[in-house]
């Protein structure tokens, strides 16, 4: 049986991170659908911060609320999650964005804001645990983990696969979101793990990077 007073909480917070609000007014993407896919979208001249916007929410903001009898409440996101627990968590590796500080950031869903965790280019560091030159040209990075216990709380030994599932349903939507966008957006699974935890302040008993 499930233990709810013990149900971990769905969002991680840097509460003492300076935040960066984000924009709320998101435009709809500008291409059909079966286009998006296509990635037919002419590239893009800048990574423009409201594109960045656009690209988190739909990857893995919160789309609408749902009050359960009783009180509970599910704060459903962009990408579909195993038991809606929602345990990926999306960090920003930010080097060339248009009104944004070069850093490393934290995507929090829950207030819509970016919280910068270091400051400066750190896409050196990324390229290197990947072995991927093109990192360093790259106007932002997204990176992608998963926190154990959100998942394992429900599933247990299972959670193992969640991690890739549900991370993987996020995957199609960022590919998908960001070809429209003309984003030219590709994906990395091969790194360092020690070097990208370490870069990115992990406590890998809680939680590990699954893809850039």
């Amino acid at each position: 049986m499930l233990d709810w007073d013990n149900k971990p909480f769905p969002f991680k917070v840097y509460t003492d991170a300076p935040a960066i609000a984000l924009p709320r007014d998101i435009d709809a993407i500008p291409a059909p659908t079966l286009a998006a896919l296509a990635a037919a979208a002419p590239p893009a001249r800048r990574l423009t911060l409201p594109a960045l916007t656009a690209l988190l929410y739909y990857t893995a903001g919160v789309t609408k609320k749902k009050t359960y009898p009783g009180g509970g409440e599910v704060l459903f996101r962009a990408a579909a999650s195993t038991g809606a627990l929602y345990q990926t968590e999306v960090y920003v590796v930010v080097g060339d964005v248009v009104d944004l500080a070069p850093g490393l950031y934290h995507f929090g869903p829950g207030d819509f804001t970016l919280r910068r965790l270091r400051g400066g280019d750190v896409r050196e560091p990324l390229a290197a645990a990947a072995a991927e030159p093109s990192i360093r040209e790259r106007a932002a990075t997204l990176v992608l983990t998963g926190i154990f216990w959100r998942n394992t709380w429900k599933y247990q030994a299972r959670g193992f696969r969640h991690l890739f599932w549900d991370s993987g349903t996020m995957l199609a939507n960022a590919l998908a979101v960001g070809g429209a966008l003309g984003l030219t957006p590709s994906l990395v699974t091969g790194f360092v793990d020690d070097d990208v935890h370490r870069l990115l302040g992990l406590d890998t008993e809680r939680e590990a990077a699954l893809e850039l």
